[in-house]
């Protein structure tokens, strides 16, 4: 999708679910300690750094507890958290993101630095367009945090085996997209989290 175009979408959402985004800030302060909004260090288009934004699912503190990622039944997710997750509801505020020209609306997911030095050169192809809020992994991973559960070693797993499948998707989007493409994986993200 058109830079364009992605940003003014992002921000038709943003006034439209503001009131949204207010009953979840709300909720987020309530529930636990600790800012509404988590930031953190991703990998964007040629490499260049930025702040995701996100409503904070877990516990202050969280990311100096254990690793990067989050399987099923990690005691660091708060109630409320649980349940944005569950609906990706927490992932909202990366509109903003995308109004600001970091992200787009449908692209490969932006990963944390210490997962892209990991990638093969092939690999780091995925990083030639801006990362998306929905995309072929995202949609494609949906249980990821399930899978993570079953793993003997949850960390081990994701970087030898989760991290690579993910960006084999992403690489086989960048042969495939279009403004069709996009729109019809925007509505199969959409359709997929209700079902879910």
């Amino acid at each position: 999708m058109g830079n364009l175009f992605d940003r003014l979408v992002a921000l038709v959402a943003l006034v439209v679910l503001s009131p949204v985004l207010l009953v979840i800030a709300a909720c987020v302060r309530l529930g636990s300690r600790g800012p509404v909004v988590f930031r953190q260090v991703r990998v964007g288009q040629h490499g260049r750094p930025f702040e995701v934004l996100k409503f904070r699912t877990m516990v202050v503190g969280a990311d100096r507890m254990s690793a990067n990622i989050s399987p099923d039944g990690d005691p660091r997710v708060t109630p409320v958290g649980g349940f944005l997750r569950r609906w990706y509801l927490d992932e909202l505020p990366q509109l903003v993101n995308v109004l600001r020209g970091d992200m787009c609306l449908v692209g490969p997911r932006p990963e944390t630095p210490e997962y892209v030095a990991l990638y093969t050169p092939e690999e780091r192809r995925v990083l030639s367009v801006r990362p998306g809020l929905a995309g072929p992994s995202t949609l494609g991973f949906m249980d990821e945090a399930s899978r993570l559960a079953e793993a003997d070693d949850p960390t081990t797993h994701y970087r030898d085996v989760l991290l690579h499948e993910r960006v084999r998707l992403d690489l086989q989007y960048l042969e495939r997209r279009s403004l069709v493409y996009d729109l019809r994986l925007l509505l199969r993200q959409v359709l997929a989290i209700v079902r879910h």
